[in-house]
């Protein structure tokens, strides 16, 4: 069993009954979006725990084999972006051992949105696809989708029920919007209930994206709670 991630954790109030697992992106950590989750809270009824974890240092072949916080290894920045498929099911273990320990906590699974950034979303959008059981929302920003080949026959049959929302800057150079629009046409394709914006900006989280993230997470949290 994978060790469990430490992770920054924000409570909106005591006893949450619901939570949000954010993962950040290449090279940050936990804090990383620490700032903003009085934002993406806002429109939140109810105690909420955002659980921020702190990815595995890891060298980073794209950087040189620089050892930094990193949920898999990317080989190349190809289109294909190549990656390490086995970083990626370690690190979607480690989610996974994650969102138990939520569970193990009094909440739901249906009371837990898994949210990600960047490499964070690629890990989000992964393990959320193939988790036997169903997740209150998925979100996805500046992203696109790791081992994409294996999805049509490794997604769990649950996951089709599960909103996903992707957002992205269509003036990204670290994950070109192309990247994003093509996880949005094959996950629309096998089904899954996606709800795609972009903005014009770079790798970044700009104030409308916070706000309709902010929406989302009151949404799904606040209707999971009334078919609670």
């Amino acid at each position: 069993m994978e060790p469990l991630l430490d992770a920054v954790e924000l409570e909106t109030a005591p006893s949450p009954s619901a939570s949000v697992v954010f993962l950040h992106g290449l090279g940050a950590d936990g804090h990383d979006f620490e700032p903003i989750v009085p934002l993406f809270a806002r429109s939140l009824r109810g105690a909420v725990r955002f659980v921020l974890p702190h990815a595995p240092v890891r060298p980073v072949t794209i950087n040189g084999g620089m050892a930094m916080r990193a949920w898999y290894d990317i080989l190349s920045m190809d289109v294909d972006r190549r990656i390490d498929d086995e970083g990626v099911l370690e690190s979607s273990r480690r989610v996974a051992a994650l969102i138990d320990r939520e569970v193990e906590r009094g909440v739901p699974e249906a009371r837990i949105v898994l949210a990600g950034f960047s490499q964070g979303g690629a890990i989000a959008l992964h393990h959320a696809l193939r988790r036997e059981t169903k997740l209150a929302g998925v979100v996805a920003l500046s992203t696109y989708l790791v081992r994409a080949p294996s999805l049509a026959g490794e997604r769990a049959p649950s996951s089709a029920g599960v909103p996903i929302l992707i957002g992205h800057g269509t003036r990204d150079p670290v994950v070109p919007v192309a990247l994003g629009e093509t996880a949005r046409d094959t996950l629309q394709e096998l089904g899954h209930a996606v709800r795609w914006r972009s903005w014009p900006m770079g790798h970044e989280v700009c104030e409308e994206e916070i706000d309709w993230v902010a929406r989302f997470l009151a949404e799904r949290l606040d209707a999971s709670e009334a078919r609670g």
